[in-house]
């Protein structure tokens, strides 16, 4: 008995009336019709699918011999015998073709054979195939992977995939980009621009703001398309528009409540533990993740974050550093706080360690701070003062120094005097000689207690 097709999974969406259009992303995609394969690998709302469909609904209408035919892909589609099923009922919207039948027997033939048929009838038309799967990254099964590739390696001429994805795909992307068969949108493509989130905001959703709340908002998103989507919503009721935007962060509820139904909560608990405990530092790599963690995998674990496009930004050519985007860390940070509370003054004192073992003082006095050892962040101010001086960054050692508790500098001389010293050189006078005197006291009392 055959089994029924869920019809919307080949629907293919209609582009939105008020899409921005986006020349300089369909140019890439257009390019990439000279090749087998597309992949926009990208975090939730970068507006993956609203490009492609836009780009379809354009191929179509500029030229009458372009056909595409879409898969919408879900969990159950990891089942081999299924995925082939609605492949092949996608690829029969544009291909005659008579092999769904056979796939829907008692006795199916291997993945192989239905495939080479299949690739056989798209050799016959004369039309320009493109075939997206879309939401690839629901898909972990390797038989899955492997159909796709030897799709991907025996394709017509005339046929393009396209896949969209939170993830890289489980195919063998260096190989495919060595030959130059692979062309690759990624976040960092897919942003809006200036010019495009301009477009957006007072265009798309009729907000006229000011250009410079427009570029504050942006560079609050970092172009994350539905960051800029879900603060627009947010100003569409607010009165005190400029307010909102310069307090718009990581805790408001759309960004929290997006991120955390889309991401967070979709992750295995190890994964789900290391974002949230990693959340406080603002670089990250495989051993400062390693300490701070207690775990010993952190430099995979990122390489796998990156990979499934977590809102990981790489800082080096190299892979060594990496950020997360300052959104979604915000929204980590929240839920640190609320569920291991207890645990942040330790994952501080971690970091602060490795970045001292490592010679990153200035980091391993921020992390000290942060866990309030103002003993330890006392000592190693001390030791960084030298330095500080050198390089002319006598603020950032007056903040460090406002940081830390009174009762600590009056009973250390060396700080004292240069706590006054720094006071000085940023023009404030206020303070400045009870310091001096705290110190002389102190240089007294040490004196005596040597005699």
């Amino acid at each position: 008995m055959s089994q029924p097709i869920l019809a919307t999974k080949l629907y293919i969406p209609p582009p939105r009336s008020n899409a921005i259009s986006r020349p300089r992303l369909i140019e890439r995609l257009n390019e990439g019709l000279y090749r087998p394969l597309t992949i926009i690998s990208a975090p939730a709302g970068f507006g993956k699918t609203t490009l492609v469909s836009e780009w379809i609904a354009g191929c179509e209408q500029i030229s009458p011999t372009v056909r595409a035919a879409w898969l919408s892909l879900d969990d159950d589609d990891n089942n081999q015998a299924r995925f082939l099923m609605y492949l092949v009922a996608a690829l029969e919207q544009v291909v005659p073709t008579e092999i769904l039948p056979l796939l829907q027997s008692s006795q199916p033939s291997p993945p192989e054979v239905p495939l080479m048929a299949l690739l056989n009838d798209i050799l016959r038309v004369p039309d320009s195939i493109i075939l997206i799967l879309d939401d690839y990254h629901l898909i972990d099964a390797k038989p899955i992977d492997d159909i796709v590739l030897f799709l991907v390696e025996h394709l017509p001429p005339q046929m393009h995939v396209v896949i969209t994805t939170r993830e890289d795909p489980g195919l063998p992307l260096a190989r495919l980009r060595a030959r130059g068969q692979l062309v690759e949108l990624r976040a960092s493509d897919l942003r809006f621009n200036a010019a495009e989130s301009t477009k957006f905001l007072n265009d798309s959703m009729e907000l006229n703001l000011a250009a410079e709340d427009i570029l504050a908002l942006e560079n609050r998103t970092e172009g994350w398309i539905a960051g800029l989507q879900l603060a627009a919503l947010s100003l569409k009721g607010c009165q005190d528009r400029s307010g909102f935007i310069q307090s718009f962060a990581g805790d408001h509820r759309y960004i929290v409540d997006y991120l955390v139904e889309e991401v967070l909560d979709r992750q295995p608990e190890s994964i789900r533990r290391f974002l949230l405990q990693t959340s406080i530092l603002e670089r990250l790599n495989g051993s400062l993740c390693d300490a701070v963690t207690g775990q010993q995998d952190s430099s995979a674990r990122l390489e796998t974050l990156v990979r499934g496009n977590f809102f990981v930004v790489p800082l080096d050519d190299r892979r060594h550093w990496y950020r997360y985007h300052h959104l979604f860390a915000q929204v980590l940070y929240t839920h640190l706080m609320a569920e291991q509370r207890d645990l942040i003054v330790t994952l501080h004192q971690r970091a602060s360690e490795w970045y001292e073992q490592h010679q990153f003082r200035p980091e391993a006095i921020y992390h000290a701070l942060a866990s309030e050892d103002f003993e330890r962040a006392a000592n190693l101010i001390e030791l960084a003062v030298p330095d500080m001086q050198r390089s002319r960054q006598e603020a950032t050692l007056l903040d460090w120094l406002r940081d830390l508790p009174d009762d600590l500098i009056r009973v250390r001389p060396l700080l004292s005097v240069h706590y006054a010293g720094a006071l000085l050189q940023s023009g404030h006078l206020e303070g400045v000689e009870d310091l001096l005197r705290d110190a002389e006291r102190g240089l007294e009392s040490d004196a005596s207690e040597m005699a």
